[in-house]
C-alpha cells in the first residue's frame, strides 16, 4: 500500500477516489435524496444511514487502491491477479448506490424495465448486506492484488 501514496501515484488515487464517489451518487439519484433527508431530520435512521455512507467511503477506497495498485503491476510488466475481481467489486458498488435502501440503484432500474419491482429495502438488513459483500469482494481482490 506504501506504493500507492506515494507522489505521483496519490494523486491518481485521490482522483479515482472522487470520480467513483461522483459517479456513485450521479447513477444512484443520491443527490434527490439529500433534501428527502433535511425534510425528514427526525424520522431518518441515522444508525443505517451512517453505516451505508461508511461502507460507501470504504467501497470507493478500495476502488480507489485496487486502480491504482492494478496500474503499478501492468507497469512493472507482473501478472496481476484480482483484476477480475476489482472490476466486479466496482460495478458492485455502483448497482448498490450510496444508500441502498433510499435510493434506486442500477440493479432495480433493470430489473424494472423487465416488469420485476425490486427494492434493497426488502432484504433482511435493507440492502446493507450488499454493501458489505461488495467491500469483501473488494478486500479479496485488494490482498490478490498486493501479492503479485
Amino acid at each position: 500500500m506504501k506504493e500507492v501514496f506515494t507522489p505521483p501515484r496519490i494523486y491518481w488515487f485521490v482522483l479515482i477516489f472522487i470520480i467513483y464517489l461522483f459517479l456513485n451518487v450521479l447513477i444512484s439519484g443520491f443527490y434527490n435524496t439529500i433534501p428527502l433527508i433535511i425534510v425528514y431530520f427526525g424520522t431518518v435512521n441515522w444508525f443505517k444511514l451512517g453505516i451505508s455512507l461508511i461502507l460507501t467511503l470504504a467501497i470507493g477506497f478500495f476502488v480507489a487502491i485496487n486502480s491504482v495498485l492494478i496500474y503499478i503491476r501492468s507497469e512493472e510488466r507482473k501478472k496481476c491477479e484480482g483484476t477480475y475481481t476489482a472490476g466486479a467489486g466496482t460495478v458492485g458498488g455502483l448497482i448498490v448506490g450510496v444508500c441502498p435502501l433510499c435510493v434506486t440503484g442500477i440493479f432495480p432500474l433493470v430489473l424494472g424495465l423487465i416488469g420485476i419491482s425490486f427494492s434493497f429495502g426488502s432484504l433482511p438488513f435493507e440492502g446493507i448486506e450488499i454493501q458489505v459483500l461488495v467491500l469483501l469482494v473488494l478486500i479479496i481482490s485488494y490482498r490478490q492484488i498486493s501479492r503479485g
